[in-house]
């Protein structure tokens, strides 16, 4: 399941105003309202997406996460916030958050791209669109917006912001927090900002205190699991349905938030590809599952993916170089 630093909950609470029961909402994530903030307590994303909906439930919601995402500092981001206030750019503040998000969370992953016209800061989160989601992704690009702002030495606006979901009643709030054109039913959340925004310098960048926080940004980034990695969940989407055929890249890509092409991109900067994540996934879910004498050769097979026990067995012999019986009778004597 996802977690989500609670600092992200009470500063929304926060941010709602005196309107709301802001002890009891945060009791919904078993935060006390009294206690101190401490980042690194962590909470699941549906809890948060919880709260977000039971502010809905007391108070008109449309500029909420606007003034969330204003409320954010720098310095709230620990180390992270440190290195983007220290990168020699903004584009190099926009970087670290590309690259160092998942200390943070690890339901969102953030993507720069290329594109004619500037570049794309998307925001990826897979998962239902409910309300809770759309407001938090809305929070989270303010956030970057505001952030860009305390750091900019002259006034920041992004040229575009786009956003999956519909808009809402009003467009005049976000339109005047974000200052240019803001576009819903769009096919990502992201922010367009100029090279030219990008490239002005940060008003404390410090090469010094970037290298050193990186290193540290690194040794954190080493301690997360191999299963909070792109390669992770992707095996793990894929074994999710195997039972339903060959997986698609396209469904896959879907399930984790992006696109097909920008899925297999991201897979191409790892060195990594599609098919061979199916291959290892399968092989090492057949391994496991025929390890455990309850499954029948026929049922690994269908669970791994396979219409027919001959084409496993032709697959399997393939990847190991033994066929499923030979491995299980193998595997049964150690």
């Amino acid at each position: 399941m996802g977690m989500i630093t609670s600092l992200f909950a009470r500063k929304m609470v926060d941010a709602a105003g005196p309107g709301i029961d802001n002890r009891a909402l945060l009791g919904l994530a078993g935060l006390d309202y009294d206690a101190p903030w401490d980042p690194k307590v962590m909470i699941h994303d549906t809890v948060y997406y919880d709260v977000l909906e039971g502010i809905n439930q007391q108070t008109d919601v449309t500029e909420l996460p606007l003034r969330g995402g204003a409320s954010m500092r720098c310095d709230d981001y620990g180390a992270l916030g440190l290195a983007w206030k220290a990168a020699p750019t903004l584009m190099g503040s926009y970087s670290r958050v590309e690259r160092y998000a998942r200390l943070w969370t690890n339901v969102v992953e953030y993507e720069l791209r290329q594109t004619d016209h500037g570049t794309l800061f998307i925001l990826h989160r897979s998962g239902p669109r409910r309300l809770g989601m759309r407001l938090s992704n809305e929070a989270n690009l303010a956030s970057a917006v505001s952030l860009s702002r305390q750091v900019c030495p002259v006034p920041f606006a992004p040229d575009e912001v786009h956003f999956r979901h519909a808009p809402p009643a009003t467009l005049q709030y976000h339109e005047a927090y974000f200052d240019c054109p803001v576009h819903f039913n769009s096919d990502f959340d992201a922010l367009l900002v100029s090279s030219e925004a990008l490239s002005q310098t940060n008003i404390l960048g410090d090469e010094g205190i970037t290298r050193f926080l990186l290193s540290h940004l690194d040794v954190e980034l080493d301690k997360i699991g191999k299963s909070e990695t792109l390669e992770g969940k992707t095996k793990d989407a894929i074994a999710r349905s195997l039972s339903e055929g060959p997986p698609r890249m396209t469904n896959i890509a879907r399930g984790l938030g992006m696109s097909a092409r920008s899925f297999h991109r991201r897979l191409s900067e790892h060195g990594l590809s599609f098919q061979s994540l199916t291959v290892a996934t399968r092989r090492e879910l057949a391994e496991g599952l025929l390890r455990d004498a309850r499954y029948s050769l026929a049922e690994v097979a269908f669970l791994t993916g396979f219409s027919e026990q001959s084409s496993f067995t032709r697959a399997f012999k393939r990847w190991v170089g033994y066929t499923p019986a030979s491995f299980r009778k193998d595997n049964s004597k150690t």
